[in-house]
This record gives structure tokens, sequence and C-alpha cells, in this order.
């Protein structure tokens, strides 16, 4: 049988699949033939509302691939409209970072694989035209205009980022080392101060302030605080070997009442003893 000569009709609509993801075409340059697949879809969780995720401007984006960069899903959403901010994470959910704050210096290595992203957009029309799109018209990555790299020049190009020119690390130090010695100044103006509020009269009256209402008040002397301060380490000592563990008080207890029952059995022997042995009887 001779094949069809009938041609396929491209289809101008967007492809909705399953779950209400939109299907995108992403193509890395107009040379390229390879094809990948975005799936967008409109985020719509009630649970989360946080005020950099309007739920009718934000558009969710999945299997976004390592070689595109928040800079770069800002680049290629911009056609559908005007981008106010892109987040990328390895998970859905809240991206906020749980361990401290490092320095811009000193950034933690990113993991490398595919990600899911957040689009937020100036108006909610931008949700709409990039739900819209066609999946037969790609989006290209790598243009004349905005070149992205891969492989080995990718590697190249962030091991030379990577290096901080020393007129900038130098000036990031003179300034850290600024507010540290203006916090130490104040620190101790601030401790000379109560110093002298605390300080003695002639008649040995020691003037008490008011302090802020989240410290527990408490005697402004030196010798006052040292004698709270051991009083509170002995308790604390006696506390922690008495009532290390509960069984052990109640053991402590109850050796500590045979005793005194011994001890008691003890002292009636002793009276008793010594009435027998008393000579003088006047009847």
């Amino acid at each position: 049988m001779a094949p069809s000569k009938k041609k396929h009709a491209k289809t101008t609509e967007a492809c909705v699949i399953p779950g209400g993801f939109t299907v995108l075409s992403l193509q890395f340059n107009s040379d390229s033939e390879a094809q990948h697949k975005l799936y967008v879809k409109e985020h719509k969780v009630r649970a989360e509302r946080s005020s950099h995720r309007p739920l009718d401007r934000t558009l969710f984006v999945l299997n976004i691939p390592p070689y595109c960069s928040q800079d770069v899903i800002k680049e290629l959403f911009s056609q559908f409209g005007s981008v106010q901010s892109v987040e990328l994470g390895d998970h859905p959910g809240s991206f906020q970072q749980s361990g401290p704050r490092l320095s811009r210096v000193f950034r933690p290595a990113e993991k490398q694989g595919f990600k899911v992203g957040y689009v937020v957009f100036q108006n909610s029309s931008g949700v709409t035209e990039a739900k819209s799109h066609p999946n037969n018209v790609p989006l290209i990555v790598s243009t004349g205009e905005h070149p992205v790299k891969t492989g080995v020049h990718k590697w190249i190009q962030q091991y030379t980022q990577s290096f901080t020119e020393s007129d900038k690390l130098q000036k990031i130090v003179d300034s850290f080392m600024e507010d540290y010695d203006k916090r130490k100044e104040e620190e101790s103006e601030r401790q000379k101060q109560e110093a002298e509020q605390q300080q003695e009269d002639e008649e040995g009256w020691v003037k008490v302030t008011k302090g802020n209402k989240s410290t527990k008040a408490r005697p402004h002397s030196e010798a006052a605080n040292q004698k709270a301060i051991q009083r509170e380490m002995r308790k604390k000592q006696r506390k922690e070997l008495m009532n290390f563990y509960t069984w052990q008080h109640r053991n402590t207890q109850k050796e500590h009442i045979a005793e005194l029952r011994k001890k008691f059995e003890e002292d009636k022997q002793k009276i008793s003893l010594l009435r027998a042995q008393r000579k003088f009887r006047p009847y």
C-alpha cells in the first residue's frame, strides 16, 4: 500500500495534559532539533498566603532543565508579560534558607538537576498568555542577544566568577570591621553609663534604675550579683545531684527514713539501759 500523501496539520492550540498543566516546548537554540518540555500551571495553593506569590499572578513551572537559571527563565517568560520575580528550587513549596545566612562572597554549591519554579508576573494577563501558548512554537533559550553557555564554557565562566576581586573583598571586610567597631563602642559606652549609675554614693546607697521590660530585675551592685550567681550555682549543683533521676530521689528519701528509724531504736535501747543501771532508788 502506498503511503498517504496527506500532511498532518500543525495545531496552533495549547496542549493541556491531565492535571491542568500546559505543555510548553523548549529549544536550546534555533539550530537545535531536540526539544525539552516544560509543564506550567497557575499557582492556586490556598494554604500558602504569601505576598510574594500572588494567586492570580503566579505561574508554577515544572521540569526546568539545569542550564536554565533565574535570568534565563525570566527572559523566556517575558514574552508573555512583564515578569516581577522568579524563584527556582529543588522541590515545590517554600524556598527560604533554613541555615545561617552566609556572606555574598561565600555561596554554597548549588545542586545540579531539574528544578521547579514560580514565575510572578506584573499582571494576571501574563499567566493567561503563557497557558495559551501553542505547543508547536518552541521557546528559544540561547539567542544572539542573550547567549547561554553550557558544558566546558559554562564551567570556565563559573570558575572565573567564583573568584572575588581583592578590592571588592577589602571593601566588604572594611565595612564589616567598621560596623563591628561601632557596635563595640556603643556597648562599652552603655556599660560605662550603667557602671556610673550603679556607683555607691558617700552614704553607701546604690541608685536603682528601671531596666528593660524583657530583662528580669536584679541588684545593681557587683557583690550582690556575685552572691546571687554563687547561690544559683550551688542550688543547681545540689538539684542535679539530688534529682538526677526520680527513682534516685525516691531511694534517697527511703534510705533517709530507714536511717532515722534505726537511730530512733538505738536511742530507745540506750534510754532503757540507763534506766536499768540507775542505782539511786528513793522508794
